[in-house]
């Protein structure tokens, strides 16, 4: 069963399908869910810059049947906004950095977000493309990771995660060597690409040449109606947005880092004794790294 995700972050997700003028009301909808929900059809239309026909295009684009329906969505948004407002600095909890802010503020803002991002993702992750995710790659006889710029960080985690219980698993930071890899896929092997954009030109193009090859091709991403998603079998999505100083990418790796756990320890668990046989060999053999009490040796 797909869990509902949130009015705002499912706003979030669409907004780079949207067309300039709906993605102009999506900003103001999603910025401010207590103040559009005060505006009539024609105020909102108005502060967007633009027509009330526009405004409704944009109800039926993210799913809901018309103006009024929105409004009240947005109404029960801002009331739970409120309530986290309460336990936390109100301008904490609206995720801007200014230029003026202080260390403290600057953690305690990015620790908000990251941690309402996981909470966020958790809430709307896809259990049985999760559970189909993790049966392809319990299954497969190669799996290839695929991720560049900030998201290599997760791919090169899930592709270290993996092998440490014993799996075929390869991570490709060069586009070219990434692309050539495909050339050895095929029915029954896994592709995995991470993007939190979606449109990570060297992602797609793997993912795509994955497919057309037979494997299995999984995309993590942030948008549900990117290009990337697009070209996956099935697709994991992840809820950071984005804030000041892009404090959103903080929250974008911590949500595809939580991903890839779900992915890692679903195999885990598929495989109790296999996985627990291979940790403990992995953990053997660093053990010459570690210093008495459990610490590592220093170089």
């Amino acid at each position: 069963m797909v869990n509902s995700p949130g009015l705002l972050v499912h706003i979030n997700a669409l907004l780079p399908s949207l067309s300039p003028a709906e993605q102009r009301v999506a900003r103001l909808v999603v910025s401010d869910p207590a103040d559009a929900a005060g505006h009539t059809i024609t105020g909102l239309a108005t502060a967007a810059e633009t027509s009330e026909a526009t405004v409704i295009r944009f109800c039926r684009s993210i799913g809901i049947a018309g103006y009024p329906q929105l409004r009240l969505r947005l109404a029960a948004e801002a009331a739970g906004a409120a309530g986290r407002a309460r336990t936390a600095d109100a301008h904490v909890a609206g995720g801007e950095i200014p230029p003026d802010a202080d260390l403290a503020r600057i953690v305690a803002t990015i620790a908000f977000n990251e941690a309402r991002a996981l909470e966020e993702t958790a809430a709307q992750l896809d259990a049985v493309a999760c559970a189909q995710v993790v049966e392809a790659v319990d299954g497969a006889g190669r799996i290839e990771v695929y991720g560049t710029g900030t998201s290599a960080c997760a791919a090169l985690d899930l592709q270290q995660k993996l092998h440490r219980i014993g799996r075929s698993v390869a991570y490709w930071p060069d586009p070219q060597a990434a692309l050539a890899s495909t050339a050895l896929l095929a029915e029954g092997d896994v592709a995995i690409g991470i993007s939190h954009s979606g449109t990570s030109a060297g992602v797609l193009d793997v993912l795509a040449q994955a497919r057309r090859r037979g494997a299995v091709t999984v995309a993590v991403t942030n948008f549900p109606r990117s290009p990337i998603a697009d070209a996956a079998d099935l697709v994991l999505t992840t809820a950071a947005r984005e804030t000041t100083y892009r404090a959103g990418a903080f929250a974008s790796r911590a949500v595809q880092l939580m991903v890839v756990d779900c992915i890692f320890v679903g195999v885990a668990v598929r495989n109790r004794k296999r996985a627990g046989q291979a940790l403990a060999a992995a953990d053997e053999a660093t053990a010459s790294l570690r210093a008495p009490g459990g610490r590592r040796k220093p170089r």
